[in-house]
């Protein structure tokens, strides 16, 4: 009796080995059955809820053009360049083929223009012209582009050019491209090009340009408004989608699709089932104190510290919502202290377990005040009776 139970337990353990890999690969294939690669990301936390082959290295086609928004938009918030500054087509940006706006040689567009085409149309010859623009050559803002994602960590992609086309040793993965797209996003004014379905491109001119979005979701999927497809021979048909609701973002990469449609259809199945089954808690917002003190000479009555984004912990939906605590750890308060800038983290804990980590920074720029204000102050506390003379 007992060794017909462990052979019974034997041909068990054989049966759930053996099928086991396979029901978790059915659930894969049930969700983007036809995509080569697929990442569902959450964006706040950057958890993986999805995926199917991250980390093979494959040809992007136009995604690879988020990382050259990534140097734009980082151009434009560091004050190197503005949207109003005009940008001349050279013979070489003029000449890119595949999707494009029809920039001729000497053409001159604007920087926001540039974007609007390299946004929704994915134009090759807007993202040259704005390489050049910004790096004098195509090859040097490639390397910029390269330098770009090794900062992010990221070690299975590398570019050849800024556009996408097809090259050999051009590649990233599903994996990479989610962080690429988390990254891109935390530049919020992409949302403001990747999310409109229709614009024009030379309005007071005889060439008026009508631009459509490439991006068909956001038109027809709830909340989405991003980011970037792409479609070359090599790499079929791309989608990196990004769609918001109830306090949460998604981030949804399909790759080396066969048909447009079908991958617009997979990637909108990846973003139903990450809203379905998932749900953020905020715990901080990113307008709230978590932290206040007094410095000497500040411009500011104090120093108030707030997360860089919203914190929130991700859950599957139904589950209870728990209180956490939070340690906030300052590691810069030397004068002056800019909006923006990373001075210390916050870690959010559940029990003793660390559940979550975001950066801070302070709610208002504060500089030092100079000896002259420093005294002006100090004459008016005496005269006003605020201070005594001792």
């Amino acid at each position: 009796g007992v060794i017909y139970l462990m052979k019974k337990l034997v041909v068990s353990l054989l049966v759930m080995l053996l099928f086991c890999p396979l029901m978790v690969k059915a659930e894969d294939q049930a969700l983007i059955p036809n995509a080569k690669n697929g990442v569902l990301m959450e964006e706040s936390t950057g958890k993986i809820i999805f995926e199917k082959n991250k980390d093979e290295k494959v040809a992007v086609a136009s995604m690879t053009k988020m990382v050259a928004q990534i140097l734009i938009l980082e151009a434009i918030e560091k004050g190197e360049i503005k949207w109003t500054d005009k940008v001349t087509a050279s013979s070489n940006a003029s000449s890119m083929g595949g999707s494009q706006i029809f920039l001729s040689t000497g053409e001159v567009l604007t920087v926001e223009e540039m974007m609007k085409g390299i946004s929704m149309a994915s134009a090759n010859d807007a993202t040259v012209a704005m390489a050049e623009f910004l790096k004098g050559t195509e090859i040097d803002f490639v390397k910029e582009m390269n330098k770009k994602v090794k900062s992010l960590g990221l070690k299975n992609t590398q570019f050849k050019n800024c556009t996408g086309l097809d090259e050999e040793g051009h590649y990233s993965t599903a994996y990479d491209m989610a962080i690429i797209a988390k990254e891109l996003l935390k530049h919020e004014e992409i949302l403001k090009f990747s999310s409109k379905y229709e614009d024009y491109l030379r309005v007071n001119t005889p060439n008026k340009f009508w631009l459509v979005n490439t991006n068909k979701l956001v038109r027809f999927y709830e909340g989405a408004d991003g980011l970037k497809t792409g479609h070359t021979d090599a790499a079929k048909y791309c989608l990196a989608a990004t769609a918001k609701k109830n306090d949460m973002r998604l981030i949804a990469i399909v790759l080396g699709e066969e048909v447009s449609k079908v991958r617009n259809s997979e990637t909108m199945a990846l973003l139903d089932y990450g809203f379905n089954t998932y749900q953020v808690q905020i715990i901080k917002k990113k307008s709230d104190v978590v932290k206040s003190e007094k410095i000497e000479k500040a411009s500011t009555k104090k120093i108030e510290y707030v997360p860089v984004t919203d914190i929130g912990i991700l859950s599957k939906k139904g589950d209870v919502k728990k209180k956490y605590s939070y340690d906030v750890k300052i590691t810069k308060n030397k004068l002056p202290l800019t909006k923006g800038e990373v001075v210390g983290k916050i870690k959010i804990k559940d029990g003793n377990t660390v559940v979550g980590e975001k950066d801070i920074t302070v709610k208002k720029s504060t500089k030092k005040l100079s000896y002259l204000t420093l005294l002006r102050n100090t004459v008016y506390d005496i005269a006003s009776g605020n201070t005594s003379i001792k």
